[in-house]
Order: C-alpha cells, then sequence, then structure tokens
C-alpha cells in the first residue's frame, strides 16, 4: 500500500546530497530512489520538492511517498490470526493448511488471498509481499511488508526459529552441513548430495523433549532453502511427522509437523529490535498428547 515516511536529516548529514542519505542512512534501494524520483511528490525536503542531487541541512525534514504498484491478489475473505500490525508490516501464525501464493493448485484459497480482502476492507489495498516463505503444511510466523520499502530493507534480513517433530532419537544437538538440490526441475522434490548439491544449505538442531520414538526439535536454520528443514532431517534418518513427501513417520497427520515458532528483526522504520511468537496449531499439539500416550 502507498506509504509516507519521514526522516529528520542529522548534524553529520549537513551538505550531503540527498541520494546518499536515503541510500546510507535510511536504507533505500537504488530501485526505489529511482521510482521516487519519477513521483511528483516522490521525495520532499520541508514540504518542498527536491531532487536526488540536491544537498541536504540538518535539522530538516525529508519526506518520501512510496507508491503501491505492485500485483495485488484476488480479495478473499478469510480468518487470519494476525500477530502483529502497524503502517509496514504484519505479522500472522500461518495455517499449515494454507499455502502462501495462489498456484494451478490453489485459487483464492492462499494467504495471499486473505491479506488482500484484508487490507481492502481497512481501506488499504496493497501488494502480498511476504518476506520469506512457509511451505504449505509449515505454519507459524510470516512477515508481510506492506511497502516497497519495509520489503527491502527486511530482505534476508528476518531470523527464525523453528519447532519439528522429528521421528526417533537424534541425540542432544547437531548441525547438518549439506547441499541440496533439484533432481526433476519439473518436481518441487529436494534431495541432498556433496556431489549435485549446488546451493549450500546448514540447519542447526537441538532437542527440546524426547518421546518414546519421537522428538521435538528447536531449529535455526543457517541458510533459507527450498523444503531445507525437512529433507536435513530426512537425510539424518529422523524426517519430520507427517511428511510423506521425504517419510512415513506419523502418516495420519495431513501435513509435516514444523512451525516457525519466532521471527526477529530491525523494524524497518522505527530501527528497533523486534521479535514475535506464534502458538502451535492445534494438530501439533495434538501429537504431543499422542505420544505420551504411548
Amino acid at each position: 500500500m502507498p506509504r509516507k515516511i519521514q526522516f529528520t536529516v542529522p548534524p553529520e548529514y549537513d551538505g550531503i546530497k540527498t541520494v546518499s542519505f536515503l541510500r546510507s542512512r535510511c536504507g533505500v534501494s537504488s530501485r526505489l530512489v529511482g521510482k521516487l524520483k519519477k513521483n511528483e511528490n516522490g521525495i520532499l525536503l520541508d514540504g518542498e520538492r527536491i531532487r536526488t542531487i540536491d544537498k541536504l541541512k540538518a535539522g530538516s525534514t525529508l519526506e518520501i511517498n512510496i507508491p503501491d504498484e505492485g500485483e495485488t491478489p484476488v480479495p478473499v475473505s478469510a480468518p487470519l490470526d494476525i500477530i502483529y500490525e502497524d503502517g509496514d508490516i504484519l505479522v500472522i501464525n500461518k495455517s499449515p493448511f494454507t499455502a502462501m501464493h495462489p498456484t494451478h493448485n490453489h485459487q483464492g484459497d492462499t494467504l495471499a488471498n486473505a491479506v488482500a480482502a484484508y487490507l481492502l476492507e481497512k481501506g488499504m489495498p496493497g501488494s502480498f509481499r511476504a518476506v520469506g516463505r512457509l511451505d504449505k503444511g509449515t505454519s507459524g510466523v510470516v512477515v508481510c511488508a506492506l511497502n516497497r520499502f519495509a520489503a527491502s530493507k527486511l530482505n534476508g534480513k528476518i531470523e527464525k526459529e523453528y519447532v519439528a517433530l522429528v521421528q526417533g532419537n537424534p541425540g542432544e544437538s547437531g548441525r547438518v552441513d549439506v547441499p541440496i538440490y533439484r533432481p526433476d526441475p519439473m518436481k518441487t522434490l529436494r534431495a541432498c548430495s556433496y556431489e549435485k548439491g549446488i546451493e549450500p544449505a546448514v540447519t542447526c538442531w537441538q532437542a527440546v523433549k524426547h518421546f518414546k520414538n519421537a522428538t521435538l526439535v528447536r531449529v535455526e536454520p543457517e541458510t533459507g532453502r527450498t523444503h531445507q528443514i525437512r529433507v536435513h532431517f530426512a537425510f539424518i534418518g529422523h524426517p519430520l511427522a507427517g511428511d510423506n513427501m521425504y517419510g512415513d513417520f506419523m502418516p495420519e497427520f495431513r501435513h509435516q509437523l514444523l512451525h516457525c515458532e519466532k521471527c526477529s528483526f530491525i523494524h524497518p522504520v522505527t530501527n528497533e529490535k523486534v521479535a514475535f511468537t506464534a502458538e502451535l496449531h492445534a494438530d501439533f499439539q495434538s501429537a504431543f498428547e499422542q505420544l505420551e500416550a504411548i
């Protein structure tokens, strides 16, 4: 959605060109600076239009007006478990039964559709910009940037912690450092291989609770490859519960028991460190009850 953001020029940027201030101090991408230059009110200094080559004065207010030119998904109302929202980010606890984006298999029933409808109902129509993604079947924290600036500042800057229920006892902690590749470009299936892998992938984990034939683990991926956590645990012989793509443990669950429990990052506008947590989905909780009964 469109967004107005104001910055006060600090003393150390007195006499510095506007473009340098926007890029180095404010973290505005060069692409967005280019778009702002083309808009009549894209960049204002104390309310007056300013060029990117013009020099700033300490104490002045520099304002950028960010347009929303992205593609807006078809709005379809659906329940959203909202953890937090402000003018720049929307943080949601995604259901494991919800896909992120529309595909040929999912039209109108995705998180993108639901967010588009939610924003429209609030009079804030805008594009869906999820920073990072969760597989369908994976639940938990999803951060949506509500404008181009926030998306650019957050890209690759969000730290995530997951919990997963895996088969057997993998020990107390571990680190899997094995590249991941896609054997068939027509299929989503991934695999591990030291020879064929072209994308480094590293997953660190620690046991939280042991059951008779399963272990709850906390996972901190150092990289963010598609299906990474699922593939890595299957590779070491401990596939995730419910993950019928990479194993056959607890097949009665209709999705992998993998949940993004926490994320933390520097807020794109306030520059404050923020962290958000998401409660486990009900069926994940029911797995504990089932295992404790064994």
